[in-house]
């Protein structure tokens, strides 16, 4: 069943039924300034932290689900009506979300009245903006009672929903004009203070939770609304609101616009008050004065749109399948662009308050987004490099507000540091930047200890070489990718963390998934050192890789799949050996990339292991058989009921590796069939099942084993989002950059034609036009540019501000 449709031309997703499965969200905000929003208008806005700046507040896991957001209350009569259906749900004549790039627009009508919201952040500013449109096209003339409505957080999003008994007593505004201020804390330890205004002469307004709805009542029948009146009143502590009350008369064909900011504002120390204790307001009537008239918002969302219009047209292709380029061409790369902001913090899953920006997260999702803005992906890279240690390992996370690491979810994920020559080697070959690798980069936020990007890379390699258990193979640490396969924890505490309660040592427990890691990212230092001139460190790495190499064979191989791991007694995890839970995706993935026994037929016989015992129809399962009882050394991953989450589960952000395995050996068909299974756009039809958004991936849909497979959790901030569109764009499609060019080298079904791609690529623009005659899935017989037959296996980089054909013949 479908709840809308894809509008490719306008890059929107419309969707014309409110009752979606789950909340259907969109991001506003592309650097600093933030805001989600649902479909039926719910929601919350932050500014860089969605824990430490939370300007709105939203409760999750609410009944009903998504309560709370930002609403509009239109009063005709008798008729109680909101243009995103909730709060009030009364029934629509018509209703309309559509979701694009950075914006969302409502269109709904009730009796003759039209109303029409546009919801955006303008670049570069610290405010959304609500362009709010009534019209009536009844024969009468109508006259309506307008209420906004908002509620305010009191800053810190996780004290706001627990520190009661003092939170109850600080909450502060002040009203002057049509502009509601919330000034909680501002005469303490605050620089900064949120505003919610609108361009036209108030009625009156409302900024007390409780006088506002009433403590009976809830969102969908508020007292002030009902009632038809404001009571003005000031909130003094409990929980402080701002709503707008407008009298709006409309003539029959006539329209009225209305536009509504919630800012941000931050003053420094000198010059924070007019007077005692009213607040300076000139930054915030400046920002109010920048977007006072449908003119000045008109022309900031146009500028958004070029600015999306710049940004999805590095990569752009042409398959003949909608659902394939829809998802290459905008969703894929939109939601990568959304995760880099976000890392994993804040969605409707991800309250914002649990986890900042990961490590291992941060360093992944870069290869999705590295083409469209290089210079923010750079100044991450240094970032995420900052939080490193001497040592090689790294806080698993860090704030964005401060950018400094923590451990709130632990620490010693001996995967981390690799992902650091991931993200480097990816951003080097797109932008040709080398001077990155000269960057003086603290350790841990410490100046005085900086040295090289390079030595940082260096580290990360050399930090699996220094850690490395009985089988020289890579120690797991506390874990490695998967956070629940924690085998240096042993706890029968259900208050415990399995991430942060570490209580072995750690010496035993090895990890095959890192040691694929490692001869797939080794190669790519020892790369990186030769194109440096680096030979004598290149030799040296290269030895630690071969190594490696023949510890898998000898240690990590099982007969028909390579092992998972070993435990802390030393056995064997992910082996025909054990009861449950015998072969994983992780290592099948890893070491398939890796290329390890490729010439003995080891890639391909881990792979058709893959297909005879992980896939289903919903994607490839995580292990199989799933753990059904708990075994207490292996962590979280056997607490999960079969077929969820790391048991069993379709962890969707896994699944790209096996397709890029299958594009190792050739195998196009199986990398697409993989792919086609768990990207959104395909999964459209089946959305009652399926539940989050059809636009945008998941991290988990339940497996084979589960209650329900075919249902999917966590959509939005996942590393699945970079690693499909890597995948479908550099294996399948198989268009990658290199140091010295791009390398096009295709692996598709084999009953393809072709596909064009276009390709902007260090200030040049190429037209890529693959042909497959012969239908096969891969190999390339011949590469012409611009009418002249190359020979060689990568395109050069051709001069900049000119459009190159390049004709690629498979055969």
């Amino acid at each position: 069943m479908k709840y809308g449709h894809f509008d490719d031309d306008s890059r929107e997703y419309v969707i014309t039924n409110p009752k979606t499965p789950y909340p259907w969200i969109n991001y506003l905000g592309n650097e600093d300034f933030f805001s989600l929003t649902s479909n039926t208008g719910g929601g919350y806005t932050f500014y860089k932290d969605a824990k430490f700046r939370r300007l709105t507040r939203y409760r999750y896991n609410n009944v009903p689900v998504d309560d709370g957001g930002k609403y509009f209350y239109i009063k005709d009569g008798d008729t109680l009506w909101s243009p995103g259906w909730k709060p009030v749900k009364t029934e629509l004549d018509s209703y309309e979300c559509r979701h694009g790039m950075s914006y969302t627009k409502f269109k709904s009508s009730k009796n003759g009245v039209q109303a029409e919201v546009l919801q955006f952040i303008p670049l570069g500013f610290w405010g959304e903006i609500q362009k709010l449109s009534l019209s009536n096209s009844s024969t009468e003339t109508k006259t309506l009672q307008l209420f906004s409505f908002i509620e305010w957080a009191l800053w810190n999003a996780e004290d706001d929903m627990t520190n009661f008994q003092r939170n109850f007593s600080t909450g502060e505004v002040e009203v002057e004009d049509s502009v509601i201020y919330h000034k909680t804390e501002f005469k303490e330890r605050r620089n900064h203070y949120a505003f919610y205004s609108v361009n036209e002469a108030i009625k009156g307004f409302d900024t007390d939770r409780e006088s506002f709805i009433g403590l009976y009542n809830g969102f969908d029948t508020p007292e002030v609304v009902t009632g038809g009146k404001p009571k003005n009143t000031i909130a003094h502590g409990w929980s402080p609101i701002a709503s707008h009350y407008i009298e709006v008369e409309l003539k029959p064909g006539e329209s009225k616009d209305y536009i509504f900011m919630l800012g941000y504002v931050e003053v420094d120390a000198d010059n924070k008050w007019e007077s005692k204790s009213v607040i300076n307001k000139k930054p915030a009537k400046s920002m109010i004065d920048k977007y006072n008239t449908v003119e000045k918002v008109e022309a900031a969302f146009d500028a958004l749109k070029e600015y999306w219009d710049n940004l999805l047209g590095t990569i752009n292709i042409k398959s003949g399948d909608d659902r394939l380029d829809r998802m290459v061409n905008i969703w894929n790369q939109y939601q990568c662009m959304v995760t880099f902001n976000m890392s994993r913090s804040a969605s409707f899953f991800e309250s914002g308050i649990g986890r900042g920006m990961g490590f291992r997260d941060s360093n992944q999702d870069l290869i999705g987004f590295v083409h469209q803005i290089p210079e923010r992906a750079r100044e991450r890279i240094i970032d995420i490099a900052s939080t490193q240690f001497e040592d090689g390992s790294c806080y698993h996370q860090y704030q964005p507000l401060t950018k400094k690491g923590n451990a709130a979810i632990g620490g010693d994920f001996n995967d981390d540091p690799l992902w650091l020559i991931l993200s480097t080697t990816e951003y080097i070959k797109e932008t040709g930047d080398f001077s990155l690798l000269d960057e003086l980069v603290p350790f841990d936020n410490d100046a005085s200890k900086a040295k090289t990007h390079f030595e940082h890379l260096k580290i990360s390699f050399y930090h699996v070489v220094n850690n490395l258990g009985p089988h020289q193979l890579p120690l797991i640490g506390r874990a490695d990718w998967n956070d629940c396969l924690n085998l240096n924890c042993f706890s029968n505490d259900p208050n415990e963390s399995f991430q942060t309660t570490g209580n072995k040592k750690g010496e035993t427990a090895e990890s095959l998934m890192i040691a694929g890691l490692f001869v797939v990212y080794g190669k790519e230092f020892v790369k990186l050192c030769r194109q440096l001139g680096k030979d004598n460190e290149a030799v040296e790495a290269e030895n630690h890789v071969n190594t490696m190499i023949e510890a898998v064979k000898n240690h990590g191989w099982d007969g028909d799949w390579y092992l998972r791991a070993y435990d802390y007694y030393g056995k064997k995890i992910g082996s025909n050996e054990n009861e449950e839970g015998k072969i994983f995706i992780e290592s099948q993935g890893w070491c398939s990339m890796a290329e390890i026994g490729k010439e003995e037929g080891l890639v391909e016989k881990s792979l058709n292991s893959v297909k005879e015992h992980l896939d289903c129809e919903y994607g490839i399962v995580l292990n199989s058989p799933a753990f059904t009882k708990y075994y207490i050394e292996y962590g979280e991953i056997s607490t999960y009921p079969a077929g969820y989450k790391e048991n069993g589960g379709i962890f969707c952000h896994n699944n790209p590796w096996i397709m890029i395995g299958e594009t190792m050996i050739g195998r196009g068909d199986a990398a697409y069939d993989y792919y086609t299974k768990i990207a959104p756009s395909y999964l459209e039809d089946i959305s009652e099942l399926h539940k989050v958004e059809p636009y945008v991936y998941c991290q988990m849909i339940a497996g084979k084993e589960a209650f329900k497979p075919g249902e999917a959790k966590n959509s939005w901030l996942s590393g699945t989002a970079s690693w499909n569109f890597y995948a479908i764009t550099q294996y399948i499609l198989g268009v990658k950059p290199d140091y010295n060019g791009i390398s096009i080298n295709p692996c598709i079904p084999a009953k393809w034609d072709g596909f064009k791609m276009t390709r902007k690529f260090r200030g040049a623009t190429y037209t890529i036009e693959v042909q497959n005659p012969k239908h096969i899935s891969k190999g390339v017989e011949k590469i012409v540019v611009n009418g002249t037959t190359l020979n060689a296996t990568i395109v050069p980089i051709l001069e900049k501000n000119k459009t190159h054909e390049i004709v690629v013949i498979m055969g």
